[in-house]
Parts: C-alpha cells; sequence; structure tokens
C-alpha cells in the first residue's frame, strides 16, 4: 500500500524532531564527531585521488590525515608565538582602546544628529542595538559553551583524540557509509534524494572551500597592510577578519572598529585614521567584486542574510555545535526550499490551469 503524502510528511516530521531533540541533549558529545565529518567530507576526495594511484585505503586515509595534522600544527607553531604577544598587549590596552572607540562613536552619533531628523536617529539607533545585541548574545553563548564544555579537560582531550579517529573511519569507509545511508531512502525517492544530495554538496563545497580561501587572502591583507600603517596587534586583528569572514558584514566591522580604535589610541590623527580607513575600503571593495564572486561565486545560493540567520539561530539553539552545524543546515535548507518551490510551481495547486508535468522520480 502507497503511503499518503500526509503520512510520509508526518514521517519525515518526526525524524527531523528526533534529530533537534538530539543535537540538544548530546551538544557536547557529538562536537568531535562533527569536526571529524567535516575534515573527512573535505579529505575524502584526496584519498580517492591516492586510492585511484593504486594506494590501500587504510595507507591513503592515514597519509592524508598525517599530513593534514602536520599542516596544522605547522601553521600554529609558526602563528602562536606571535599571537600570544599581541594578544597579551591588547588585553593591556584594551580598555584605553574601548574608550576612544566609544568617544569616536559618539562623535558620529553627533554628526548623524545633525544631519538627519530625530525619527531617522532614532529608527538608526534601533537597528544598530538591534544587529548588536543578535551578534552579542550569538557571541556570548558560543563562548559561553566553549567555556564551560569545549574547553573543559575532558572535552579538549575527546576533541584531541576522538577526531582525528572518527576523520580517519570515515575517509577509509566513506563510500560503504554513503551506500549505508542511502540504503535508509524510500526506493521511490532514491533517484531524487541523489540529486537534492549534489546539489547540496556543490553547494556547500563551494561556499566553504572558496570563503576559505577568502579568508585567509583578507587575513594576509589586512595583517600585512595595518602593520605598515602601524596598528598595533595588526596580526591578532588581521587573523581574526580572516576567522569571520564567512560571516557577512560582522567579521569586517568588528576588524574595523578594532583597528580604528586602536590606530587612535596610539597615533590619534586624522592621517592614521584615513589610512585605516583606506584600507578596510579597498579590502572590502576587493572582497565584494572580485575574491567572492571568483572564488565563492553565485552558483552556490546562500544569500549573506540566510547565512548570517543560521549562524545567530544555531549559535543559540545548539552552542558551538550549533555554529558548525550552521552551514551545513543553510545549505541543505536552501536546496530543500528550492526544490519545494520548484514541486509547487509545477503543481495544479500553484495554477489549476497549467499542464500537469510527469511524475518524477
Amino acid at each position: 500500500m502507497t503511503p499518503s503524502p500526509r503520512m510520509v510528511a508526518l514521517f519525515w516530521a518526526a525524524i527531523f524532531l528526533v534529530l533537534l531533540y538530539a543535537i540538544n541533549r548530546l551538544g557536547s558529545v557529538l562536537v568531535p564527531f562533527v569536526a571529524g565529518f567535516g575534515i573527512a567530507y573535505f579529505l575524502a576526495p584526496l584519498v580517492d585521488r591516492l586510492e585511484h594511484w593504486r594506494w590501500s585505503r587504510n595507507l591513503a586515509a592515514l597519509a592524508v590525515l598525517v599530513a593534514f595534522v602536520l599542516i596544522i600544527a605547522l601553521i600554529v607553531l609558526m602563528l602562536a608565538p606571535l599571537v600570544e604577544v599581541q594578544v597579551t598587549e591588547l588585553a593591556k590596552v584594551a580598555p584605553t582602546a574601548m574608550d576612544q572607540g566609544r568617544h569616536v562613536v559618539q562623535q558620529l552619533v553627533q554628526l548623524a544628529r545633525e544631519r538627519l531628523s530625530p525619527a531617522d536617529v532614532d529608527k538608526l539607533r534601533a537597528m544598530i542595538g538591534n544587529w548588536s545585541s543578535a551578534v552579542l548574545g550569538w557571541a556570548a553563548t558560543v563562548a559561553k559553551d566553549v567555556l564551560s564544555s569545549g574547553v573543559a579537560l575532558a572535552n579538549l582531550l575527546s576533541i584531541i583524540f576522538i577526531t582525528p579517529l572518527v576523520a580517519f573511519y570515515l575517509m577509509r569507509d566513506w563510500h560503504g557509509f554513503v551506500a549505508h545511508v542511502e540504503s535508509w531512502i524510500p526506493r521511490e525517492y532514491v533517484a531524487t534524494v541523489r540529486r537534492q544530495a549534489e546539489t547540496v554538496n556543490q553547494t556547500l563545497a563551494g561556499f566553504i572551500r572558496g570563503q576559505i580561501l577568502v579568508g585567509f587572502i583578507l587575513a594576509v591583507w589586512y595583517a600585512a597592510t595595518l602593520s605598515v600603517v602601524g596598528t598595533q596587534f595588526a596580526i591578532v586583528i588581521g587573523l581574526l577578519i580572516g576567522i569571520l569572514s564567512f560571516i557577512p558584514i560582522i567579521g569586517s566591522a568588528i576588524g574595523f572598529v578594532l583597528a580604528m580604535g586602536l590606530t587612535l589610541v596610539h597615533t590619534p590623527t586624522w592621517m592614521a585614521a584615513g589610512s585605516v580607513l583606506v584600507i578596510f575600503a579597498i579590502g572590502q571593495t576587493v572582497e565584494a567584486n572580485v575574491l567572492s564572486p571568483k572564488l565563492v561565486g553565485d552558483r552556490v545560493n546562500l544569500h549573506p542574510l540566510w547565512v548570517i540567520f543560521a549562524l545567530l539561530a544555531f549559535g543559540k539553539l545548539f552552542g558551538f555545535l550549533g555554529v558548525l552545524l550552521a552551514l551545513p543546515a543553510a545549505a541543505v535548507t536552501g536546496v530543500l526550499v528550492r526544490f519545494g518551490m520548484s514541486r509547487y510551481r509545477e503543481s495544479p495547486f500553484y495554477d489549476p490551469h497549467q499542464t500537469p508535468t510527469r511524475k518524477r522520480s
């Protein structure tokens, strides 16, 4: 007997609710597994390439994982001393920088009052306040989750030791894992799910791989140019902007406020402030018109507002684990929504007068 559409919808809704409940209850436990899955997802093609060159799957997975760990360790060893020194110094001058930044903001508000009507000023203040509260709330939730569970000794050890194991076994058994998951899908919908899964894969891989390159280029640009103009802690600011570059606008805005505040504390001149402004103007122009279109591209179909919403929502609901899951969830949801809308527009419910389309599997 073929199940009714209502039964199918109820079944998948129940699966979805159970999944959300499990994520909520097992958040800290799932972090090393989600991290290991992410590593395996991006490194599995390299394992496939080595296997194609007649390496054994076990040896290929081990070699790729060891190379990955060594590269990460080398980067950390190279940057850790510089970052440690700058972070220590930053903690000392942060109160002064915050006061200077507050003074600059007050000047900008005063300028806005002179140029805008009281109603427009109130709207601008409310908008900035809402965005600031949302971003700070998300950051506080993530930081609290990291400090309370992610950096606890047991969880830290689990991330260090379990994540590589999870990544190794998933890379070794990747094709079997995919085939096993596919075997759970109702046979009538296998072809459709395969097509949507491929779309999700292209969307997610294109976005994250491109965004990593964008973040790296931005980190180098801001660290180098801010160092040239004499901004303190330029390396820390550049790394922060690079890491946060996957959050549209927010990462650059935070970096700009930090750079401007620290520059004005150390060199309170219009020339220094203008230099920082020019650096960020060039960086944002190149990112918006060259880097993001070329390296990320419109093909990924992840709108910046959707990315911001996913990060805020999942960070609020699931903490640090939610941040890890936000982009995959955004990609999957976007693909499913577009697929659902395409089917809706082909249905008689959307247009009773259109010619019915042939049923697709």
